[in-house]
């Protein structure tokens, strides 16, 4: 009788997915209107919620035409930012710059320095030096910054809440016939409400 050889099955080796750690501070977050595609790319795994966070160092952030909401970057002026940050696979990133039209000069995603938001009573000002990240972020394009954050008469707020959120107008009900860009081109020459 001889032995025969048994193969030894194939062994699986399963990789971890590079994910991108995003800072939303909008509409992606719960409870807001685009926050639709989050709940997308978490149902698919593409996304994972990992705690409400705030930004270490202060700023502008702002609403634009019809009250869409623009982080600026402009470190050291404004309010510690909070919003909510979610870990994204590849794909879900993909999704997420084309919501935010990166391609198109609507935001750039860049880095950013968090410190999770501590609960009510707590001091987020002493866990700044050790509980820091770096993440990535969208922020107005430079195009248009400037001039966005004039016409806001240099004046922004720490969070988007329900009551900044007020009287949004969804990308469907926008009109169709000018572009994101025109929209903001209108705003920021009209006059301050």
């Amino acid at each position: 009788m001889g032995h025969g050889t048994m193969a030894t099955p194939p062994t699986t080796t399963i990789t971890p997915t590079k994910t991108t750690l995003v800072f939303t501070y909008g509409t992606l977050k719960r409870g807001f209107s685009n926050h639709v595609l989050m709940q997308d790319l978490i149902r698919s795994g593409d996304a994972s919620l990992k705690g409400v966070y705030q930004t270490l160092e202060k700023y502008p952030l702002v609403c634009g035409p019809y009250r869409v909401p623009f982080l600026l970057n402009k470190p050291g002026t404004g309010h510690r930012v909070t919003g909510e940050l979610y870990a994204v696979s590849p794909r879900g990133l993909s999704r997420l710059d084309e919501l935010e039209g990166i391609t198109r000069g609507h935001y750039v995603r860049q880095p950013i320095r968090l410190a999770a938001a501590e609960k009510e009573g707590g001091d987020l000002e002493a866990e700044h030096a050790t509980s820091s990240c770096v993440v990535e972020a969208y922020y107005a394009h430079k195009s248009y910054e400037e001039e966005l954050w004039k016409r806001n008469g240099g004046r922004s707020f720490g969070a988007y809440t329900e009551n900044e959120a007020r009287g949004y107008v969804k990308r469907k009900d926008r009109p169709q016939h000018l572009t994101f860009l025109d929209h903001i081109r209108i705003f920021v020459s009209s006059p301050c409400d």
